[in-house]
């Protein structure tokens, strides 16, 4: 099944207490089903000291459940769902089922 969220895409989180908030997909955890997005679910963590990082309480994005996310609509940036269509040379491309516009290419 193709990909209805990539990395690079910018989401919006529509549940939990970055509700409302958007960012850029840095990674997608597949077997998980999780995304980790920019600036969005900070957790701290105490980290141990390493050669290249000193010790001490560093914050970083948690993965969070693709449920909870939703594709921003390139128009206007609200969340919207995420259709396929096949063009007329044979490529599958993702369109916004909000406003229906292309989302890649």
């Amino acid at each position: 099944m193709a990909a209805k969220i990539k990395k690079g895409d910018t989401v919006v989180v529509l549940t939990g207490r970055d509700k409302g908030k958007s960012g850029e997909v840095v990674q997608i955890l597949t077997s998980d089903n999780k995304a980790l997005v920019r600036g969005i679910n900070m957790v701290r963590r105490h980290q141990k000291q390493t050669q290249a990082q000193e010790a001490g309480i560093v914050a970083k994005e948690a993965p969070i459940h693709m449920s909870n996310i939703a594709l921003a609509d390139p128009k206007d940036g609200k969340a919207t769902r995420v259709g396929f269509k096949v063009q007329d040379d044979g490529t599958k491309v993702r369109v916004s089922r909000r406003s229906g516009d292309l989302i890649d290419g």
